[in-house]
């Protein structure tokens, strides 16, 4: 049980690195970028300017986990806020 807990903490933090790592590359074009592990795999929420934003977002998780991406849910808008 304990194994377990330790292992989602590092899951998360884990999550939380490639999360900045991916703002700091798109440079302001991604908002409220999240990534939510479940069972079944990775579900991205966030939102953009563009669907090209959306697109980059998603090849950037893909590059910096091994995770299997259930859910794209990331918002194109034209503005964020």
């Amino acid at each position: 049980m304990y194994d377990r807990i330790v292992k989602k903490v590092e899951t998360n933090e884990r999550l939380e690195r490639v999360e900045t790592k991916i703002r700091c590359q798109l440079a302001g074009n991604v908002r409220n970028l999240h990534l939510i592990l479940s069972d079944d795999g990775l579900v991205m929420r966030g939102c953009v300017r563009s669907y090209y934003s959306k697109q980059l977002v998603q090849h950037a998780v893909m590059k910096h986990t091994k995770l299997r991406i259930r859910a794209n849910e990331i918002e194109v808008t034209g503005a964020c806020t």
